[in-house]
């Protein structure tokens, strides 16, 4: 494949960012007519295949684990953006929406980006290997992550409901922050290696070989500046969007905690569909890196924004599961470490996955 800023300008993944941001201006603060809402979507939708495109050269460029990574974080800059974003325009009802789509990113990057990821390498390629090391380390964070700023909330006592204390709160934050940061560090200076591809025998991919062609300084900076445009148009135009979906959710009678699972869906869906091309690439490392690095990124990153914000916002932040979500919790980490430990996966633990999401999906449904 050639790369240059020239091929690279003349595909339609350059004109996409642009016009999701000239599309943004023109409709920020205005209520869409249902024709324009139709195709803001489309717009939408391309622009997170763009996201993922821009994504994937930056990627190319800086190497494994770094480009998980930048991924990971992008995308998380979504999520935290929409999050508050709803949540103060979301009156009371934006109480729980950070915990519904925090705990939705859990379980869709958990269950099915590891899900999807090892049941098509598996298929493929009959077994699915990677390093259980990293992707061990990777689980115990967001298990670790997930128990402190979910269920903790659930049985203090310094607070009604489930709710942090301002203490509580802040200490949340500051471990997020600080696990966060720290596998950030191990994973891409102090133990690099745990987190790179494995040949079939077991061996490191070296980082220079699989990237050895990858695009040049420019292409990657301007890729760099595409995929921001990308994410501040599907960041604003999803919020532009979020009224009808919360009109249809009304109008169907679901639960309030499907507009965090939309959310979550939508944000997702470039890490998705990277995770998915690394697995048939035989690259699973790159897609666990990204399944449980987007987890404990939208828990590391969300819950300190959420509490900032939470300061001016004079609704309560809920942030404590409830009992159903804690068992699909236990049970997505029970699964995934004996997934992670071998070191090897089938179909069977891809499946396994997957029927757990199903599952939080019909219990969002029909709780």
């Amino acid at each position: 494949m050639t790369w240059g800023p020239r091929t690279l300008a003349a595909k339609w993944t350059t004109a996409v960012p642009v016009l999701a941001v000239v599309l943004l201006i023109f409709t920020w603060g205005r209520s869409l007519a249902p024709l324009l809402v139709g195709l803001v979507s489309v717009i939408l939708a391309v622009s997170v295949l763009a996201a993922v495109h821009h994504a994937e050269v930056v990627a190319h460029r800086v190497g494994e684990p770094f480009g998980s990574l930048v991924l990971a974080v992008a995308v998380t800059i979504i999520e935290v953006a929409l999050i508050v974003t709803l949540m103060a325009d979301g009156g009371s009802k934006g109480a729980t929406l950070a915990r519904d789509t925090v705990f939705a990113a859990v379980m869709i990057t958990c269950n099915g980006i590891v899900g999807i990821s090892l049941l098509v390498a598996s298929l493929r390629h009959r077994v699915a290997v990677f390093n259980p090391e990293g992707t061990g380390a990777a689980l115990a964070t967001v298990a670790t992550l997930a128990t402190l700023s979910l269920v903790l909330p659930k049985f203090t006592t310094s607070r009604s409901g489930a709710e942090f204390s301002t203490v509580q709160l802040i200490f949340a934050a500051l471990a997020s922050l600080v696990l966060y940061g720290l596998f950030v560090a191990t994973q891409t200076v102090r133990h690099r290696n745990y987190f790179l591809p494995l040949t079939r025998h077991g061996e490191v991919v070296d980082p220079e070989e699989e990237y050895a062609e990858g695009p040049g300084r420019r292409t990657a900076l301007l890729s760099l500046a595409l995929l921001g445009l990308a994410l501040i148009g599907v960041v604003g135009l999803a919020k532009g969007v979020s009224p009808t979906i919360e009109s249809g959710i009304r109008a169907a009678d679901l639960p309030q905690a499907v507009v965090g699972v939309v959310i979550a869906l939508l944000v997702l869906l470039p890490e998705t569909i990277a995770a998915v091309r690394a697995a048939r690439r035989d690259r699973v490392q790159i897609s666990l890196n990204l399944g449980y690095g987007s987890a404990m990124a939208s828990i590391g990153l969300t819950i300190p924004a959420v509490a900032v914000a939470s300061f001016w916002l004079s609704d309560p932040l809920v942030l404590g599961l409830n009992s159903t979500h804690m068992v699909l919790l236990l049970l997505t980490v029970s699964v995934g470490t004996l997934t992670v430990v071998p070191g090897r996966a089938t179909p069977l633990q891809g499946g396994v996955h997957l029927v757990i999401l199903a599952a939080y999906l019909q219990f969002a449904l029909t709780p």
